[in-house]
């Protein structure tokens, strides 16, 4: 018996908007995050997501826009992992600590990001400044910092001198610098900084550096 036409064929992506929009945004990621922004090819993303450049267009406008919505998905990660948190729910301390090792488990996790990250300093965040969205999700994360901090020094837990803006990038440069530098840092040290130990023992010295800054 003959077989229906197309009943073989895999189904495309470009008949599902969404799929197609998640594939892109991953063949890109992976192209970034192994060529940078300069040496990324746009016929490499497409080939990555099994998608035509044509629809790839259609979709993200350019390679900057493409850029854009990579960075954007991976900021939108981590604010969503830190909305998982409930820090509202816990004592002001108990949240900070969850808070920092949240942080430096999710830069281990996604290391794309920290690559990322990266690259768009080198162009001095000229695509991020582009962004309607990136600013919206950090008001939350800086509102519920801010609720902690207040929590904190109304109990005398916590010191009153603290910016919750500046608080979370020294969170974050803890984390992510001992992330982002182990290899080298390994190689000037003579030590094996990657080791599940010692990355449990450098969170666990980042929670304590943190909360014993915040102690009253």
């Amino acid at each position: 018996m003959p077989t229906p036409s197309g009943a073989n064929k895999q189904p495309s992506t470009t008949r599902d908007p969404k799929r197609s929009r998640r594939a892109i945004l991953k063949a890109a990621t992976d192209e970034f995050v192994a060529h940078g922004f300069s040496g990324a090819s746009v016929n490499e993303i497409a080939a990555r997501a099994a998608i035509n450049k044509r629809m790839l267009y259609h979709y993200f406008g350019n390679k900057e826009e493409l850029f854009l919505a990579v960075l954007e998905a991976a900021y939108e990660r981590i604010r969503t992992g830190e909305r998982t948190l409930e820090l509202d729910h816990l004592e002001p301390m108990q949240a900070i600590e969850r808070l920092v090792r949240f942080s430096y488990d999710h830069f281990f996790e996604h290391p794309d990001f920290l690559i990322l990250l990266n690259i768009e300093n080198m162009y001095q965040a000229q695509h991020l400044k582009k962004s309607a969205k990136v600013q919206r999700m950090h008001s939350p994360l800086v509102a519920q910092i801010q609720d902690v901090l207040l929590r904190g020094q109304a109990d005398n837990v916590l010191r009153k001198d603290v910016d919750p803006v500046e608080l979370y990038i020294t969170i974050a440069s803890l984390c992510f610098f001992h992330l982002s530098n182990r290899h080298t840092l390994s190689v000037i040290f003579n030590q094996e900084l990657s080791t599940p130990e010692r990355l449990d023992r450098r969170r666990e010295h980042v929670v304590s550096v943190i909360t014993g800054f915040l102690r009253a």
